[in-house]
């Protein structure tokens, strides 16, 4: 447990720290090891979204065996902090914590679903519990959908949502709030002012703002979710599509694997 524990303080401190952490998020060994060998990658995080596409899933839909076995594979590849995507936790996200930092995961993300109030605070609460039994620091990135499941109401009343929910789950010893749909000044500036500096984690989607505007406003982590799977898809898709074409693997094909 040494080095999960001393891995779960590198992914704190970076959390901490004044710079926004970057985390690019990959979903098996070697995209985990493409990313990890470039100097700037400080931690590693998964994409639950692209582990369960890999094995035929949809988002939400991956078995929590299979969840905590592919980010296994990510951290067995890598020296680094790895961070996972566990959905919502699971029925039990005590004992999902639990397992995953008996893998040596140090921090997730865990999403709400917008659930009732109490009910999200005590799913978090539940997992600090067990995560200070296991004596690790971990770090929660608890994930509020208090935006992005937010229906037709107005964007401030789930801006002022995702602040009463986020505010909780801080209090309740999570190390960041997660809040997907943070993607414009508008919407960010009142975040941090609710959640204080250095509390809020966003997803860098299309569209959103770039991470050296998201540090200025004080946010604390940028990830990317299943856009980096995509990017590589899309590479996929289109050295196919030319192979059928010319038929010729391009010359400057690294030999990254």
């Amino acid at each position: 447990m040494t080095e999960t524990t001393d891995r779960a303080l590198r992914l704190k401190a970076l959390h901490e720290a004044p710079a926004i952490l970057r985390v690019v998020n990959v979903w098996d060994a070697i995209s985990a090891k493409t990313v990890a060998a470039l100097p700037e990658t400080a931690a590693i995080a998964t994409a639950g979204h692209s582990i369960a596409a890999s094995y035929g899933y949809p988002d939400g839909g991956m078995p929590l065996d299979l969840a905590l076995a592919g980010a296994k594979t990510v951290v067995d590849a890598v020296d680094l902090p790895v961070t996972a995507d566990l959905d919502d936790g699971y029925e039990d996200p005590a004992e999902t914590i639990r397992r995953a930092i008996g893998l040596g995961i140090v921090g997730a993300n865990v999403e709400d679903r917008l659930r009732p109030f109490d009910e999200s605070v005590a799913r978090v609460a539940a997992i600090i519990a067990a995560a200070e039994s296991e004596g690790v620091a971990f770090q929660l990135n608890a994930r509020t959908d208090a935006i992005v499941r937010g229906g037709e109401r107005p964007i401030r009343e789930s801006v002022d949502d995702a602040i009463a929910r986020g505010r909780a789950f801080l209090d309740a010893g999570a190390a960041l709030v997660f809040v997907p749909g943070a993607l414009t000044r508008e919407v960010v500036e009142p975040l941090v002012a609710g959640l204080g500096r250095g509390k809020l984690s966003v997803i860098g989607a299309p569209g959103a703002l770039a991470a050296a505007d998201y540090e200025e406003l004080g946010v604390a982590r940028i990830s990317y979710g299943p856009y980096i799977q995509r990017v590589a898809l899309r590479a996929l898709r289109d050295v196919a599509t030319d192979l059928y074409g010319s038929g010729v693997i391009p010359e400057d094909t690294p030999a990254i694997n």
